[in-house]
């Protein structure tokens, strides 16, 4: 199987994800969106030394992972091209950081060395959080939130466009690649001095489709934005989020007195 299926492939189990039957995805968008956003800045704002209480801030996440049926292993995988950036960002730390602040047995730590873990542990927090608000909210209901935040029309109609037409321009590129296949049988993979012509091929024949698919909406009704379902707010939508916000709050608290 090519990447390119692959990835296909994996897209489709995550909108398999946010189409499911589960009280989680039946949750309002705008307090899982808004309870994301305060996890994320709550857990960013600690500081390079507060290793110690960031590792409460995972309480989060395991119970998302636990009560959304959500796999760990997965959710990781599936953020395999990030994880690298984020152990990337503190790995020059030890270098320029090198004061022993305290010692395992009579092994010396550097504050360099705490600060790069913090920061590793800090950016595996806010992927595996946006990863959770992604498997259990549809692209539909994360721009309906941004409406509802005043999200300007513009930008929440390029999200959801972007969006959709990763699906276009990845089977126009699983096409693509294909027909060189079936044309090159004996050779591995694209000779270099295709990749131009077959790039220039893949933006056309996307633009085109995505031409196809505008006069299809602009046949539908489209006048500049997307009507959203209206969501029907019940109590529980706003217990949910203004408990995980107090718990956050109290975490980060105490190590600000």
């Amino acid at each position: 199987m090519s990447s390119i299926d692959q990835n296909l492939r994996e897209l489709n189990k995550i909108q398999d994800l946010q189409q499911r039957s589960h009280w989680m995805n039946d949750l309002h968008p705008l307090g899982k969106l808004l309870i994301s956003v305060i996890y994320i800045f709550l857990t960013a704002s600690f500081g390079g030394y507060d290793i110690a209480p960031l590792i409460l801030m995972a309480i989060y996440l395991v119970f998302t992972f636990l009560m959304g049926d959500l796999s760990l292993k997965e959710g990781l995988y599936r953020m395999r091209l990030i994880l690298p950036l984020v152990m990337f960002v503190g790995i020059f730390n030890p270098f320029f950081d090198t004061k022993t602040v305290l010692y395992i047995g009579s092994i010396p730590v550097s504050g360099g060395v705490i600060s790069m873990i913090t920061l590793i542990i800090k950016g595996l927090y806010c992927v595996l959080a946006a990863y959770a608000l992604i498997a259990t909210t549809s692209i539909d209901d994360i721009c309906y939130a941004l409406r509802c935040l005043k999200v300007p029309k513009i930008i929440v109609i390029v999200i959801m466009l972007i969006y959709r037409y990763f699906d276009v321009m990845a089977q126009e590129a699983a096409r693509i690649t294909t027909a060189y296949r079936l044309r090159a049988p004996s050779q591995k993979g694209i000779h270099y001095k295709a990749w131009g012509t077959l790039v220039g091929q893949w933006l056309l024949r996307s633009m085109d489709r995505a031409e196809m698919v505008y006069e299809s909406m602009l046949l539908r009704g489209f006048k500049g934005e997307f009507s959203f379902n209206n969501k029907k707010v019940t109590p529980f939508d706003i217990i949910y989020p203004l408990i995980w916000a107090t718990i956050l709050i109290i975490i980060r608290c105490r190590i600000l007195l």
